[in-house]
């Protein structure tokens, strides 16, 4: 079971000055302990459901910059980069650069987007939900199209590029791991059958994450897709820390199911919290899988 660390406070500690080192030591502590992935949220505010939305927040993929410069082995990726913030042929070369300058690590994680408070108030453009499904697919297509050899035209319903040179292609080939977020049974787990090498399901318990695998299960048949090509993640709800116990035996629960890896967000000081998952958590995870 390889694990994950989600960095999505930018509040802790208070001082502005502080977080640049702060998120510095998190993340050179979580990769030296052994730590798979490193992810940020796709956020301008913070989530208003989690914390005060004028709580400190860092435009993603600068910040995944910044980490690459500073680490060596850790995926690095946006958990889920929301698809109406980024023109779709400009993403893909965004996560193409990153993939370049990490040396082979970036992930595109994917999602429809949904934080209405955040887009209004910066302009961004709101749109009906079957709308943001159908650009997230379109998204999907151009992004596989602009990693391959076909550097010709897309013409969607949304999008319409003329060229899709992206140049240098990513060092991962054939492309970057396409991670989408969601556990939308109709839409968000269909668009994983057809074009996802990973999904990513909220951890809430073992039997929700069950149910969302079985659905996919049944799109990866209706879709003719090898349901055991897909990677299953989770991103879990239950602390960490709290009661580590507990925690690992819903992971236990989560690998008898596939998943293969799981993301843990800090609940204190990120560094703190990293370094007690070093000492309490990972090495007990070598058991699970």
């Amino acid at each position: 079971m390889k694990l994950g660390l989600h960095y999505w406070n930018f509040a802790t500690p208070a001082e502005t000055a502080a977080i640049a080192p702060t998120l510095l030591t998190t993340a050179t502590t979580a990769e030296q302990a052994g730590v798979a992935s490193f992810t940020v949220m796709d956020h301008y505010f913070q989530m208003d459901t989690m914390a005060p939305a004028e709580d400190p927040m860092l435009e993603a993929y600068t910040t995944l910059g910044f980490v690459a410069a500073r680490t060596e082995r850790m995926n690095l990726g946006v958990l889920v980069t929301g698809v109406m913030y980024r023109y779709p042929g400009l993403l893909a070369k965004i996560v193409t650069t990153l993939d370049v300058l990490s040396g082979g690590r970036a992930r595109l994680g994917l999602g429809a987007s949904w934080y209405e408070r955040e887009q209004r108030g910066l302009g961004v453009p709101v749109v009906p939900m079957a709308e943001r499904f159908e650009r997230l697919e379109e998204t999907l297509q151009i992004c596989r199209q602009m990693w391959s050899d076909d550097n010709g035209p897309f013409e969607g319903r949304h999008y319409r590029l003329t060229e899709t040179i992206n140049s240098p292609q990513p060092l991962r080939r054939p492309h970057p791991p396409i991670m989408i977020g969601g556990g939308g049974e109709k839409k968000t787990l269909l668009l994983v059958a057809r074009y996802a090498d990973a999904c990513n399901i909220f951890g809430s318990n073992p039997a929700d994450v069950a149910h969302k695998l079985d659905v996919l299960r049944a799109h990866c048949a209706a879709e003719g897709r090898d349901y055991a090509a897909i990677e299953k993640t989770a991103l879990v709800m239950r602390p960490a820390l709290a009661d580590v116990d507990a925690f690992l035996a819903d992971v236990a629960e989560y690998a008898k199911l596939g998943v293969t890896e799981v993301q843990v967000v800090p609940d204190r000081h990120p560094v703190e919290f990293t370094e007690r998952l070093a000492d309490q958590v990972l090495p007990r995870l070598a058991d699970i899988g």
